[in-house]
């Protein structure tokens, strides 16, 4: 190994780009040293000065050695303790094989940055893919890819080239074995691995060569990772092969990246299909398995979306029939009706028609189409999730990635563990000695992880807590402190009912000049609004913690492999994000206004005390409240994604690379562009699938009160596919490559939410929606089934003198000129007088009754579609099994076949070498090859 450093101030390095150097270097094998010595001159030759190297290249100074990583680092302070570790590292990173080149940090920009460049030769390469078990062609597959679709010419405008979609051939591919190299199709040994693999093995010699001193074994003392936290080095990437916007001046060079930016990254192509396999082939098969699912997740949206609009627009159709909303605002049925107050002191009583505009906004969503739409959406994800893993089955099949989770669990063991576990025993499997955690650590850790998880869970909101204390300082002094997730809804609620009081008193006082807000802004409204703006900020400062929270859980635990540590910190992350997102709308929808009571025994939220009231819905229902809140959560949660997404590493970008974009490039190196990007993490890819799960939950488990949330995200994915992209494409270094065999927990956490969806959406038609309530009212107490008088019916009385003293308000002199004595509520209760005054009505009972038998019988139809559609669809598809039967059949033919010809090979050079004994050796012989035919 030749190492070559830019060190010397007095010769300047001139990379020629004419073909003959070119092929110099490859009859050399690769060996620079002769021809650097031919391009090497004195300063003072003007011909020589004129020409300057080119450095936006991703070879090494020869042009001909590929550069497969770059790791920067800067001197400071500790620096000949870092630079120790660095010389131990890079020398037994050298020992591994690996050949490395030094840019000097004068030749830097910043002129403090040194790099180091690191080429993988072909032993290194044929070496780690035959202990990865890489999978590598050794004929062109002669499968068919499928048949014609009908009408196939209406897909011509969403095509992409077609040497975008399929950047290479297919072939039959099988594990790399250093021992049958010419088994395999290889053409070009430079070539012959992709750079997104070379990338990969280089990658995973760094994670595991130590940087001790030889003799002193620290078992610590291990790994690129440790080197980065400790400031060693300052990155560690690969290289993209070229600038986005133009392609490489190098023809050997594949310009993969501007290819990707022309035909993926721009939002102007929105309408185009994604190149998947070129994805896959540059960024590897865990980022191609991620934009496969999420295109995949957009194009079934357009079906729910459309279904979505169908019901929102059956809601304005039928806007003029909607008997309720008529009586509510009608000034003879709805002016007449006085209402009694919602809160304690600071409301009065009111008129029912003030509600008349959120009746009428109610009826948008809350409507006989909501039901089939409920429905629909329980079948839907069913079929979202079964065509998914037909869709995956089929690019395991193409992309090579059916056997792989097996070699991931035996072959990619984390570094960490290895590290640190230092208890050892036998693999009955492999046989060889290998690290454990003994089974009392486990447990123990386990023990503290799960304790930690349900403390965070169930301490999720002290600041809305701290809200609703300051919101009601002169009521609630001495709250006691409760638990998290307790005190995450708690704090919401509380604040609810605090402001509550304060929007009645201010929308509805007629001193003050706001009556034209107050004719469209209900205090329900208004509190709705406030309190679901209150939450999502403190939604997005609590991710802050949780990501933290649940990284070094998982870390604690110690996973074995990388398969093990994603899926473990997966279930922990959506489990905090599920509370986090989720917990305000099952207030709403399942809690709010269910446990009133009734005015001669209210129930309060911590006891009378507080003189915190219990909320109660609008006369219109609780639905469109539940409606709004997802609407802020969900739309403000897209939005400020985008902007993180999009604006802010673009903002970053532009400020750490705004002095090298002066440079032209051949000044402006391609390591120290590619350095300039943000890094890409490994829990880059983790982030995006979160995001788009919790986006899954919304339209799912409270789609009932929200049809056109499909819709909504809809158009959220499609711009999140461009933006991703360009982001992948232009603002992250490139990521190391990765495989990955399908989506992994987010799999199971998609089949939780969608059989939960079917029961929130029952309960949400049942209890939070109006339409049992009216049905019953239609089929057994509507006169002649009309929904005339509904709205008097679903209204009970109480009289005005026996509500409690604290339950009325402070100025009561004067309640629509005293022309009533009693005041209306929402519920089914006798009227004063009775003999059962007060308790619930007979119809109280029915629609209760009612609920429940809807809930059962929606849950079951819809079960019962969900697991036949999920038994009628096969999870792989017949012609995929038959292409891959075909493959095992055609790889076992091609590898029997060559080992019989490299037998006959042999035998045939032991003829030729050794004398001819007699007839029984020949006979011998033959009997061998009869046996192996």
């Amino acid at each position: 190994m030749r190492r070559i450093t830019g060190e010397a101030k007095d010769e300047t390095l001139i990379e020629l780009h004419s073909v003959t150097d070119s092929h110099t270097g490859d009859e050399n094998g690769g060996n620079s040293v002769d021809s650097l010595s031919e391009r090497t001159t004195l300063p003072g030759n003007t011909e020589t000065e004129k020409l300057q190297q080119n450095k936006d290249t991703v070879f090494f100074r020869d042009g001909v050695r590929r550069v497969d990583f770059v790791l920067s680092y800067v001197e400071d302070k500790d620096g000949e303790k870092k630079q120790e570790r660095r010389r131990a590292f890079e020398a037994n990173l050298e020992k591994e094989g690996l050949e490395l080149e030094t840019e000097d940090k004068s030749d830097a920009k910043d002129q403090r940055t040194y790099f180091l460049k690191i080429h993988a030769p072909w032993n290194v390469l044929a070496t780690y893919a035959d202990v990865l078990k890489i999978k590598v062609p050794f004929k062109t597959s002669d499968v068919p890819h499928g048949q014609d679709v009908p009408l196939e010419w209406l897909s011509h405008p969403f095509r992409l080239p077609e040497h975008i979609m399929r950047p290479q051939p297919d072939y039959f591919t099988y594990p790399f074995d250093k021992t049958k190299t010419d088994f395999f199709l290889i053409n070009d040994k430079d070539t012959f691995f992709p750079p997104s693999t070379r990338n990969r093995i280089v990658y995973y010699i760094l994670a595991r060569c130590p940087y001790y001193k030889e003799g002193l074994k620290e078992r610590d003392k291990t790994g690129i990772k440790r080197l980065l936290s400790n400031g060693t080095y300052t990155a560690a990437f690969p290289l993209h092969d070229c600038r986005y916007w133009k392609r490489a001046r190098n023809a050997e060079c594949e310009s993969e990246r501007y290819n990707l930016y022309q035909h993926w990254a721009r939002f102007l192509i929105f309408y185009k299909e994604q190149p998947l396999n070129l994805i896959r082939k540059y960024y590897g098969e865990k980022i191609g398995i991620y934009f496969a699912w999420l295109g995949f997740y957009t194009e079934m949206l357009f079906f729910a979306a459309v279904m979505g609009v169908i019901c929102f627009t059956y809601g304005l159709l039928s806007y003029e029939e909607n008997v309720s909303s008529k009586e509510i605002c009608n000034a003879d049925i709805g002016g007449s009706i006085v209402m009694c107050p919602l809160c304690d002191k600071k409301c009065p009583f009111w008129k029912l028609n003030s509600t008349c505009l959120s009746s009428w906004q109610s009826h948008l969503f809350d409507n006989e189409g909501t039901v089939f739409f409920a429905i629909f959406m329980g079948i839907w994800v069913t079929l979202f999730l079964e065509f998914w893993k037909r869709r995956q089955a089929r690019l395991e099949y193409e992309w090579d990635l059916v056997d792989f989770e097996e070699e991931q669990q035996q072959l990619q063991m984390r570094p960490e563990f290895e590290i640190q576990c230092t208890n050892k025993r036998l693999n009955k499997i492999t046989q060889e000695m290998e690290p454990y955690l003994p089974a009392t650590s486990k447990c123990a850790r386990f023990c503290l992880s799960t304790a930690t998880v349900i403390f965070w869970v169930t301490e999720c909101v002290s600041p809305q807590y701290a809200v609703s204390l300051v919101s009601q300082r002169s009521h609630m002094c001495a709250l006691p402190q409760v638990s998290l997730i307790v005190a995450c809804i708690i704090g919401v609620i509380a604040y609810r009912l605090a402001v509550y009081a304060a929007f009645a008193s201010i929308i509805k006082d007629p001193l003050r000049k706001i009556q034209l807000v107050g004719r469209f802004i209900t205090p329900q409204l208004a509190t709705s609004v406030t309190a679901s703006c209150i939450n999502f900020v403190i939604i997005m400062i609590l991710n802050f913690f949780y990501e933290r929270v649940a990284i070094w859980i998982t870390d604690m635990e110690i996973p074995k492999t990388h398969l093990e540590y994603e899926n473990r910190l997966t279930m922990k992350m959506f489990l905090f994000q599920f509370v986090n997102y989720y917990s305000s709308c099952f207030y709403v929808a399942f809690f709010k206004g269910k446990f009133v009571g009734s005015p001669g025994d209210y129930t309060y939220m911590f006891g009378r005390w507080s003189n915190l009231r219990n909320e109660e819905c609008d006369p219109g229902g609780c639905l469109i409240e539940l409606t709004t809140q997802l609407v802020i959560v969900m739309s403000g949660k897209q939005l400020w994604g985008n902007i993180q997404e999009a604006l802010l590493p673009l903002m970053r970008n532009w400020w750490s690379s705004r002095k090298g974009r002066r440079h032209p490039e051949n000044h402006y190196s391609r390591w120290e562009q590619d350095h300039a990007l943000l890094n890409f993490t490994q829990l880059g890819l983790f982030y995006e699938y979160l995001e788009m799960v919790v986006q899954f939950g919304f339209i799912t488990l409270f789609v009932a009160s929200f049809p056109l949330a499909p819709l909504l995200a809809l158009f959220n994915n499609i711009l999140e596919i461009r933006v991703d992209a360009w982001k992948f494409t232009t603002q992250f270094k490139r990521p190391v490559a990765s495989k990955a065999r399908n989506i992994g927990a987010w799999q199971e956490i998609l089949n939780a939410v969608a059989i939960l969806s079917v029961v929130t959406n029952a309960f949400i038609m049942a209890f939070t929606s109006d339409m049992i309530p009216r049905m019953v009212f239609l089929y057994a107490y509507g006169e002649n089934e009309t929904m005339i008088g509904y709205v008097n019916n679903s209204l009970s009385m109480y009289k005005i003198s026996q509500i409690h003293e604290d339950n009325m308000p402070e100025e009561r002199d004067d309640w629509f000129g005293n022309s009533t004595t009693t005041c209306r509520y929402r519920d089914y209760r006798y009227p004063p007088g009775h003999n059962n005054e007060y308790s619930h009505t007979m119809q109280f009972w029915h629609i209760l009754a009612a609920k429940m038998a809807f809930i059962i019988i929606m849950e079951h139809v819809v079960f019962v579609v969900k697991f036949l559609v999920a038994w009628m669809i096969p999870d792989v598809p017949t012609g995929v099994k038959a292409r891959f039967k075909r493959e095992r059949y055609l790889i076992q033919e091609y590898l029997h076949n060559y080992e019989v010809e490299r037998l006959k090979l042999q035998l045939s050079a032991s003829f030729i070498t050794e004398p001819q004994s007699g007839m029984s050796l020949l006979t011998d012989k033959h009997e061998m090859v009869s046996e192996c035919l």
